[in-house]
């Protein structure tokens, strides 16, 4: 998989897909997870996440699939994207 190929904002490190956001408080970070958690259970796809204050992190990977990173990962990031930030 390329870098082109990721959806913007997303990077490939060490077999995952990547995103670090910041927010501008920890309240609204904390409601990005909340609507994340939503999405990611409706697609039932989860994903690993970090909260830091006011910076969260997001990996993806798919387990089914040898912890590569799929076609559901891609959708994933996606849809994470389209979230309000």
């Amino acid at each position: 998989m390329q870098s082109n190929d990721l959806p913007d904002g997303w990077a490939l490190q060490q077999n995952e897909l990547y995103r670090k956001i910041v927010f501008s408080s920890f309240a609204q970070a904390f409601q990005f997870i909340t609507k994340m958690a939503a999405l990611a259970e409706a697609m039932n796809h989860h994903p690993r996440w970090a909260q830091n204050y006011t910076q969260v992190e997001v990996w993806l990977t798919t387990h089914d699939a040898a912890n590569t990173v799929t076609e559901k990962d891609i959708e994933l990031a996606t849809s994470i994207n389209l979230l309000p930030l």
